[in-house]
């Protein structure tokens, strides 16, 4: 793929495996952690929805910096300026790696649904910044974020909210998750649908709106030592109609799976 979007996706992922295995604080977390580095590697397998992207497995380099308040994580970046024992809440940024390359869609695919691939232009990675609000206790933990497309790639504007609950096991810590996330019209429109400058080439006018993409995960955190940890994950996400009937995706698709494991050194 010509695009960033894989690796870099990856290696935020990643960093989200780790942040959850680690507690900052809060009254199961203890203290809080003196700033460090980490440093590692890990792979991913997650399949594209997008029509002749496919199923992909990539090897990626592991890169995080967590202070006091301030965090970097691949490609995304955080202030915490409100914090207690269970609740905080983070200025955030991030990159949002929805991009692809029309070169690496399926042309047999796109004729089938109407459209002469040479009719689309790329679609481009943007950087999102927002809220993110947090809150741990004994049922569990409730993240909240919000984000708007502050480069205005698609102008849209995103919303989730997530559980998870924490379950300490073989000498780990293993956290299943939901999440609901909402994508305005903009953004869903531009990702997902075709867009009026293609339109006014002669491709179908598809458009979304705003959807709903529901997800399911589960993952777990493990210590080597006190310098080395593995770390792991498995999320499904449910793609609602409105994607999925999209002449960019690929036919029969319902959902996407993203599988990662991978091992880091705090420095």
């Amino acid at each position: 793929m010509k695009t960033l979007f894989w690796p870099v996706f990856l290696s935020m992922l990643s960093c989200h495996v780790v942040a959850q295995g680690r507690p900052n604080g809060g009254p199961d977390g203890g203290e809080q952690q003196k700033p460090h580095w980490s440093l590692g590697v890990a792979a991913i397998l997650k399949d594209s929805p997008y029509t002749g992207e496919g199923t992909r497995a990539l090897p990626f380099p592991l890169i995080s910096y967590q202070g006091e308040n301030f965090y970097f994580r691949g490609g995304s970046a955080g202030w915490t300026f409100l914090r207690n024992e269970s609740f905080e809440v983070t200025a955030l940024a991030k990159m949002h790696f929805g991009a692809f390359s029309v070169d690496d869609l399926g042309k047999e695919q796109l004729a089938k649904n109407g459209i002469d691939y040479r009719l689309l232009q790329d679609r481009e990675s943007a950087a999102d910044a927002g809220l993110e609000i947090k809150w741990e206790g004994n049922v569990g933990e409730i993240e909240l974020k919000l984000l708007v497309d502050v480069t205005d790639t698609s102008g849209g504007q995103e919303l989730s909210v997530q559980y998870a609950y924490p379950i300490p096991f073989a000498n780990g810590m293993l956290q299943p998750n939901i999440s609901v996330n909402w994508l305005s019209k903009d953004n869903a429109n531009y990702y997902y649908g075709t867009l009026d400058e293609e339109v006014a080439r002669g491709v179908v006018n598809y458009k979304p709106n705003a959807v709903i993409i529901p997800d399911i995960g589960l993952s777990y955190f493990r210590p080597i030592n006190d310098k080395w940890s593995l770390m792991s994950s498995l999320t499904y996400s449910v793609l609602p109609d409105e994607i999925t009937n999209s002449p960019l995706i690929e036919s029969g698709t319902d959902g996407t799976v993203s599988i990662f494991i991978g091992i880091s050194r705090d420095f």
